[in-house]
């Protein structure tokens, strides 16, 4: 018995170790094109530039201890396996989540076969793969998938908590939490960190049962498609006697940007007639630091600053400049994955790409 437990846990390693392997395609080819194209699957340092500066300049490199592997490969066993990053199955097999004070742990089902899922409607649901015949064997048909069981009574799954064994809070060793998202996303399953970040798209979830759409498996954030994400970023224009306000709105359950890296601008441009001024822009930033000023996480031990925008926050930016009727403000709202004086402390100022600015929301308005 326990050689054949050994045998389907080889069997199911072998199976799912890369996100990109036919075995997944066959039954989940638009999922997998989404998949592979998400920060999931390019989450450790081989193919994430950033995540290499970072870990080229920790200390635990030379020991060789890679403990991010965590959750940037939870599943992998060795070097080659780390390279696959985060795979369907580090997600999919998630039984349970363990709440620690400096960071969450996954908790993992003891069958390597079976994947948990959510779907509205088959709540009480576990599917086992059988063939069921009819018509005295002439008619056979399948239920269920013959890679792996689905198990749909996972409630984590449906509210979110699932994504907190990664995604919640990390502490470094200075006791500092370098970032954390919050409870409050994971509360209902109505609206959570799946809901926003898995929008529902067109496409079928699997070729062995047609549906209409699916949950996106690309992942939506800063680095890829956060036009996804716009719609909970609000601005608004309110004119003054002496000038203006810009309003944003953050109706996110957490900071705007969670990455301590990130930083967020505001810019706005007046236009009157054919003259366009470009007003004073606002950065909002969460930077870690000590006593010596801004540095990398793991040698912080205090914020050096925060005006990041919060989670729900209204955000007010006040300009004194006079609005006339018919001029535009053109306001845009967007971000930098990493800025430039990050990028030579990390030995990337190659990748122009990273240090661009992201446009997350922009409106403009006419004063009438």
């Amino acid at each position: 018995m326990k050689k054949m437990l050994f045998l389907a846990a080889v069997l199911s390693s072998l199976l799912f170790a890369q996100s990109e392997t036919e075995t997944c395609k066959k039954c989940h080819p638009q999922i997998v094109d989404e998949f592979e194209g998400s920060m999931h699957a390019s989450s450790t340092y081989y193919k994430d530039p950033i995540h290499k500066g970072a870990w080229d300049l920790h200390p635990l490199k030379e020991k060789g201890d890679y403990n991010c592997k965590e959750c940037h490969a939870p599943l992998a066993k060795n070097e080659d396996e780390i390279k696959n990053g985060v795979t369907c199955a580090s997600c999919h097999t998630i039984k349970d989540v363990e709440e620690h004070a400096a960071k969450n742990k996954n908790i993992y089902g003891s069958d390597p076969k079976t994947f948990y899922s959510a779907e509205a409607g088959r709540e009480k649901e576990k599917v086992v793969y059988k063939k069921e015949s009819s018509w005295f064997g002439m008619s056979t048909t399948s239920v269920g998938s013959p890679y792996h069981n689905i198990d749909y009574t996972n409630e984590k799954f449906y509210n979110g908590q699932m994504c907190m064994g990664c995604h919640s809070h990390r502490q470094n060793a200075a006791q500092l939490t370098v970032c954390e998202t919050g409870k409050e996303g994971v509360q209902k399953k109505e609206e959570n960190c799946i809901t926003c970040h898995m929008p529902i798209v067109q496409g079928t979830a699997t070729t062995i049962r047609q549906s209409q759409d699916h949950a996106y498996h690309g992942f939506a954030g800063t680095h890829k498609n956060p036009e996804m994400l716009s719609k909970y970023v609000d601005i608004e224009l309110n004119k003054r006697s002496s000038g203006f306000d810009v309003v944003i709105n953050n109706k996110a359950p957490h900071n705007l940007m969670l990455h301590p890296m990130r930083v967020v601008e505001l810019r706005v441009n007046l236009i009157n007639g054919s003259k366009a001024t470009s007003l004073m822009s606002h950065s909002f930033v969460r930077a870690l630091g000590n006593e010596n000023g801004p540095s990398m996480p793991w040698l912080a031990n205090q914020i050096v600053t925060d005006t990041m925008i919060k989670a729900n926050e209204k955000k007010i930016i006040s300009y004194t400049d006079a609005l006339k009727k018919g001029d535009k403000v053109e306001v845009q709202l967007g971000y930098y994955i990493v800025t430039s004086k990050t990028a030579e402390k990390l030995n990337i100022a190659e990748h122009k790409e990273l240090q661009k600015f992201n446009i997350l929301k922009q409106k403009s308005f006419i004063v009438e």
